[in-house]
């Protein structure tokens, strides 16, 4: 119960600081994307104030005349839009009036409309608009006029519908001389002159009514509109807010790297964590494991030393048996011992030569195995064991056939001919008379050798192929199961591998693999 409180607290703990380290990313992203909407409000505030200054600069008596003013605009759009530095362009731009309508348009005039005016700063599609004033050129917070300007249509059609379409001689000088307007940049031609050079001042148009005394400053050309004609004008022309709309390519631009950026931190952050957290796991399992180590080894030495106890009382038994086997073979030799005696002598001989084969098998399986590794010829070695079995082979007039290539293994000499024999003794034990038994061997790779013992006998059970390796399992009524599990505990000694396959169309293979090929 303490140990699943402690893995419970571990993972809390490592959510808890995950989820602060998701939050804190989150918390950045958030500040990122506000200083990336900043640095929008700030190029808007820019461009609003060079705006500015170009119109106080273009501005005549409080006049500016729209020729000379789209061009500027739609400079200050191309710069924007074209600049290998900023991405996010300025992609349109709109002087306002009073009532919030477009005086002058530069860019893409689809993007402001009625809609997109509606509030100061509105975020929408892949742009950004906002509805600002223009210093010096437009109305205050507060509503109080600031030297607003007039913008005034082209130059020759506006002094046309001022004199109603007619040409007066005389024309009054305008103030300053003839360098008081530009003519030049505006392409019009000069004004009239008379033989003197100066210029002809035009005559009020006859219709002008009396030129309006005070009120509010008017360029010279403005003079014979009547103060309606002029308030018409103003509402219609006067600049009182400045539309700009910039492009948010660059901003959602950083917005997803950001974004990427802190996902990628809370990925490997989590990462981080599930690692911590899988290192507790398998520390805590190794501290387990090491107890359960000691307890183990405890137990180990206290089954090593039942073990040589058992192997030395196995050991002694044999003496009394060996002389019990003396005594009965003696006793069926007497020559006036009755058959029933020589019979049951037979009987305790066969019954002995049992218990002592048992009493042989176990001290070998619980014989320390020490491998003393040389290089063993490994067909030759199979060849002399079949030899050895000769007497068994004959009797039961088996085939048995050793193929493959004439390889050398590093083994121990000694324990390798031991697992030979039982693998072979099993297999003429399994076929019948008259089976065929195969032994293989060949190379499995430039290191490493194979050995296979075929046989055409029943076979082994799939539920018993694992089972057949442990101590005393037999499928054979005078087996005492200890000779396979000897041969497993041999093989893994060597660092080798066996398994027991089934062989077509019938019988078993038993099959040897990780045999490291002698130089």
């Amino acid at each position: 119960m303490k140990l699943k409180r402690s893995h419970q607290l571990a993972a809390g703990l490592l959510a808890a600081a995950w989820l602060l380290i998701v939050g804190w990313q989150v918390q950045e992203h958030l500040r990122v994307v506000e200083a990336a909407k900043s640095d929008l409000r700030n190029r808007s505030r820019e461009i609003a104030s060079t705006l500015s200054a170009v119109t106080r600069a273009l501005r005549f008596r409080g006049a500016v005349f729209q020729e000379r003013l789209e061009p500027v605009l739609n400079e200050l759009v191309s710069n924007h839009t074209n600049s290998f530095v900023n991405t996010s362009g300025l992609l349109a731009i709109g002087l306002l009036n009073t009532e919030g309508d477009p005086v002058v348009v530069a860019g893409d005039t689809n993007l402001i409309s009625r809609e997109q005016l509606a509030d100061r700063e509105r975020w929408s599609g892949g742009c950004v608009t906002f509805v600002l004033p223009v210093a010096g050129a437009s109305v205050s917070p507060e509503g109080a006029t600031n030297n607003a300007t007039v913008v005034l249509p082209n130059f020759r059609n506006f002094t046309n519908a001022l004199t109603r379409g007619r040409d007066f001689p005389g024309r009054e000088p305008f103030p300053g001389g003839t360098n008081a307007l530009d003519f030049s940049a505006t392409n019009f031609p000069p004004p009239p002159t008379n033989a003197a050079g100066e210029i002809e001042a035009p005559a009020p148009p006859p219709d002008a009514g009396e030129r309006p005394r005070g009120g509010s400053r008017r360029p010279p050309w403005m003079r014979w509109m009547n103060e309606n004609e002029f308030k018409a004008l103003a509402a219609k022309r006067e600049l009182h807010g400045l539309v700009l709309v910039l492009s948010t390519d660059s901003y959602r631009a950083l917005c997803t790297r950001d974004l990427w950026l802190r996902g990628v931190i809370a990925f490997f952050a989590g990462i981080s964590a599930l690692g911590a957290g899988l290192a507790w796991r398998n520390l805590r399992r190794n501290a387990e494991l090491q107890i359960r180590l000691v307890r183990a080894s405890e137990l180990n030495s206290h089954l090593r030393e039942m073990n040589l106890a058992a192997a030395g009382l196995a050991h002694e038994t044999r003496n009394p048996l060996n002389l019990i086997r003396g005594q009965a073979q003696m006793i069926a030799r007497l020559p006036d011992a009755s058959p029933e005696v020589r019979e049951k002598s037979k009987n305790i001989v066969a019954e002995t030569d049992k218990v002592t084969a048992q009493l042989t098998e176990f001290i070998n399986y619980s014989r320390p195995r020490e491998v003393r590794r040389t290089k063993v010829p490994l067909t030759a070695a199979c060849s002399e064991i079949v030899r050895t079995l000769g007497y068994d082979i004959e009797e039961k007039k088996l085939r048995i056939e050793v193929a493959g290539d004439p390889l050398a293994v590093e083994a121990d000499e000694q324990l390798l001919r031991q697992v030979l024999f039982n693998l072979l003794i099993n297999a003429t034990q399994a076929v019948s008379e008259g089976g065929q038994i195969r032994v293989e061997v060949r190379r499995a790779n430039p290191s490493e050798a194979i050995l296979e013992i075929r046989d055409d006998g029943p076979g082994v059970q799939p539920e018993n192929r694992r089972e057949i390796f442990k101590p005393y399992f037999t499928t054979h009524q005078k087996g005492t199961g200890l000779g396979l599990a000897i041969v497993s505990q041999i093989v893994l000694a060597h660092g080798w591998e066996i398994a027991c396959l089934p062989n077509t169309p019938h019988g078993a293979v038993f099959r040897l693999t990780h045999l490291k090929l002698a130089a």
